[in-house]
C-alpha cells in the first residue's frame, strides 16, 4: 500500500488553508460529512468524481490522526 498522507495537501492560499486532497478543492471535512451522512464509498465517489478510493482512506487516516493523539493528566 503506498504512502497515503502525500494525498492531503495544506496550502494557505487555497480553502482558507483547510485540508484538501491532493491539491483539488475538495476538503476532507466535505469528504467526512458525505460519509457522516451516510453515503458509501461509492456514493462519495459518484459525488465527487475527482476523488479517488485512496483518497476516502487518506481523508479517514488524517481524521484519526487529528483525533487520536494523548493526553496528559496533571
Amino acid at each position: 500500500m503506498s504512502d497515503l498522507s502525500n494525498r492531503i495537501t495544506v496550502n494557505p492560499d487555497q480553502c482558507g488553508g483547510r485540508p484538501c486532497i491532493r491539491g483539488l478543492r475538495i476538503r476532507v471535512v466535505d469528504v467526512l460529512d458525505l460519509l457522516a451522512t451516510g453515503l458509501t464509498q461509492d456514493q462519495v465517489l459518484a459525488e465527487l468524481p475527482d476523488l479517488e478510493p485512496d483518497d476516502i482512506k487518506a481523508a479517514l487516516i488524517y481524521a484519526r490522526g487529528k483525533l487520536d493523539h494523548p493526553v496528559v493528566a496533571a
